[in-house]
């Protein structure tokens, strides 16, 4: 072949060539940018790894070492947990009942432990590099004011749980009259109730909890019963009448906190239900399950506690004014000879030790030695909002009886209209 041949038909497949690139550009040009092909590489995120989270429940007797090697965790992480929690929670408060939420990583390690203390706080522990990182939360929420008001039908429990409230707060409304009233036997039905209660509402949806009680009303047999909340000389919040008058007396109505009835009273001459004789019965009896808490009736000092003969487990506690109370028939003691106690505060529970024929507590009180019908004594108030804070006081007790009132009127109404009574109302 010549060499203008050879060179004709290079300068042919160059143009060939030509013409096929301008093709394809041509061609790729009619989409959108995001059509072509993105050759740059991009690392995929990395999965996070799996959490899973576990109840361990806390036994009697349970110390947290135990508890922690129950769950699995070796010893070097049960050490630096245990050491990472002692300064910021006592271990000792575990409460047996309760459970540890353990959460672990797939492979077993532990990267968080939590427990809930009540329902405010929470105490946790968080893997932080080589160790855990233990600190007491607090559960964000909001407090509110809401009136609870009903009627008496059955107990007072039961009729707590249909004004929609807890029943437990039961015992707090009554320890607010329980000077006042005793509510084993003063009682009727239609009595009726309303209080206002501080209730915290959770950010996390948890159940609400009942704080304080700040005002509270009780009508029994016509008598109306008021009790409002008020800082006394050192800024102790106290319950006070509306004419200023404290409703704490230097003792207590009962012994017991709640649900007991009176089985057998003061009196010089008794027929004694084991000995088959007739003798004195120088206290009150009280019939009550046995475990039911007994508290003290006053402020003072134990000056025995133990085992004593045909009282059973007894409890024997001075107080000022030359009195000293007697709780017989324990079935468990929870304070020792030296103990201070305030009032209102659990001594033991009830029981039937010693000389019983079942479940009571026979209680009894002396002043300078002798022998005082408890039923019958009316001991004098403690305090009394001072002059200078009267009009303070007076205000306070309006803001809360207009609060009160509207609780009051809101029951009536979802009572009328045939539906639950809810007085647990949002008053802000």
């Amino acid at each position: 072949m010549s060499r203008l041949k050879l060179g004709l038909l290079a300068v042919l497949l160059v143009c060939t060539l030509a013409a096929a690139i301008t093709t394809v550009t041509l061609h790729s040009g009619r989409g959108s940018a995001s059509d072509a092909p993105d050759l740059s590489y991009i690392a995929p995120e990395p999965l996070a790894p799996a959490l899973i989270t576990e109840a361990l429940p806390i036994r009697s007797g349970d110390t947290l070492e135990a508890l922690l090697e129950r769950g699995e965790l070796d010893r070097d992480t049960r050490v630096e947990l245990i050491a990472s929690i002692q300064p910021a929670f006592d271990v000792r408060k575990f409460r047996a009942g309760t459970d540890l939420l353990l959460t672990r990583y797939e492979d077993g390690a532990l990267q968080r432990m939590e427990y809930v203390i009540d329902p405010d706080r929470r105490l946790q522990a968080v893997r932080m590099g080589e160790g855990y990182q233990a600190e007491v939360v607090e559960v964000p929420g909001v407090l509110r004011v809401v009136p609870i008001c009903g009627t008496l039908q059955g107990s007072l429990f039961v009729s707590m749980g249909r004004a929609g409230a807890p029943s437990e707060l039961a015992l707090d409304f009554a320890q607010v009259f329980a000077w006042d009233i005793d509510f084993y036997t003063d009682p009727q039905p239609n009595d009726e109730f309303c209080f206002l209660v501080e209730r915290k509402e959770y950010e996390n949806g948890q159940p609400p909890s009942y704080k304080r009680i700040l005002a509270a009303q009780y009508r029994n047999m016509g008598t109306l019963h008021e009790g409002f909340v008020f800082p006394d000389t050192d800024g102790k919040p106290r319950f006070y009448a509306r004419d200023g008058r404290s409703l704490q007396a230097a003792f207590l109505r009962s012994p017991l906190r709640f649900e007991a009835r009176v089985s057998s009273r003061f009196s010089r001459s008794r027929f004694h239900p084991v000995l088959k004789i007739r003798r004195p019965h120088l206290g009150t009896d009280y019939a009550a399950p046995i475990g039911s808490t007994v508290q003290s009736i006053a402020p003072g000092r134990v000056v025995f506690s133990g085992y004593s003969g045909q009282a059973g487990n007894l409890v024997t506690i001075n107080h000022p004014g030359g009195y000293e109370s007697m709780y017989m028939h324990l079935s468990r003691r929870a304070v020792k000879v030296g103990d201070r106690v305030e009032q209102g505060q659990a001594i033991g529970a009830v029981g039937s030790t010693g000389l019983s024929t079942g479940p009571h507590l026979d209680f009894r009180l002396r002043q300078k030695g002798k022998y005082v019908d408890f039923e019958r004594i009316r001991p004098p108030r403690m305090t009394r909002v001072t002059n200078d804070k009267m009009p303070a006081f007076k205000q306070a007790c309006e803001d809360f009886t207009t609060q009160l009132d509207e609780g009051r009127r809101a029951a009536a109404t979802l009572l009328a209209a045939g539906e639950d009574t809810n007085g647990a109302r949002q008053v802000d």
